[in-house]
């Protein structure tokens, strides 16, 4: 199987490891830059990496304003935030943020969780990957089995992402039925599915509740 292409914004601190070096041994194709300036300039070319690490703690820096500036020119493109550990994660715009230290087989192991292709039918949203087929989703260092029915539920509101989908079309679509006069379960698919995304289920930032009216994916 060919090896994906990446993007690696990494510096040269004597502190912190660089990865660069141990992914290509791996397989990857690398293009290597020091700056999240020079990695906009190779976005804004022909060059189409598969995903970006943001090697925030080679660059003394949070990482914060190149992810978002990764995030503006390729909405699609996962993006792998490393930070120090003396760092918290502020950052909305990184699909998985790890905190070193940790070694090169993880990274390379979270780089093929964001890795799109696995399967022909695969969804995203922000940080949450969904494939179809293999009735799992990926979201940050989440990673879950989905039964059929909540394959279908994280797919209507994938594809109405942002959007207030009310209850009873909720229900419909995923339950393909026309009886809608009790949703309780569809309450309980929601619970679970936050089960799967949610850092905090009790406070999901992905699936939200608009109270009296249905819910909304924001991601």
């Amino acid at each position: 199987m060919n090896k994906a292409t990446l993007l690696i914004i990494e510096g040269k601190h004597a502190d912190y490891p660089g990865f660069a070096p141990a992914l290509r041994k791996k397989g990857f194709t690398v293009e290597l830059v020091s700056s999240g300036s020079e990695a906009i300039k190779c976005l804004a070319g022909d060059f189409c990496p598969d995903a970006a690490i943001v090697n925030a703690a080679t660059l003394r820096t949070s990482g914060k304003r190149i992810c978002q500036s990764l995030r503006e020119k390729g909405k699609d493109l996962p993006i792998l935030l490393i930070l120090d550990p003396d760092r918290q994660f502020e950052n909305g715009d990184a699909d998985v943020v790890l905190t070193l230290p940790f070694t090169a087989q993880k990274l390379v192991n979270r780089i093929h969780h964001l890795l799109p292709g696995e399967s022909n039918n695969s969804l995203h949203a922000g940080p949450i990957r969904l494939d179809v087929e293999k009735r799992v989703v990926t979201c940050q260092e989440k990673r879950a089995r989905l039964t059929p029915r909540l394959v279908r539920l994280l797919t209507v509101l994938i594809e109405r992402r942002g959007e207030v989908v009310e209850r009873k079309s909720l229900f419909s679509q995923v339950w393909e039925t026309d009886y809608t006069d009790d949703t309780r379960t569809l309450d309980v698919h929601i619970s679970w599915l936050r089960q799967a995304l949610e850092d905090d289920p009790n406070q999901p930032r992905y699936v939200k509740t608009v109270r009296g009216v249905g819910y909304r994916l924001d991601a």
